[in-house]
């Protein structure tokens, strides 16, 4: 079995893992009922697309 000769400093250890960093989702808001909304999708809440209307969406009421 391989047995590393030095120990890994708390550094490079660091700078190893430094690109396995989470990132934020990027979202935008929805050009008609303001809904943060992921990009190039339908708003789920309203159904609107670039300002047209996509699908019908039922309301909740």
């Amino acid at each position: 079995m391989a047995v590393p000769f030095h120990r890994v400093s708390k550094t490079r250890k660091r700078m190893r893992r430094s690109h396995n960093a989470l990132t934020e989702v990027g979202v935008t808001k929805c050009t008609n009922c303001g809904e943060m909304i992921k990009p190039h999708r339908v708003c789920p809440k309203c159904g609107f697309y670039k300002g047209k209307e996509v699908k019908t969406v039922k309301s909740a009421e």
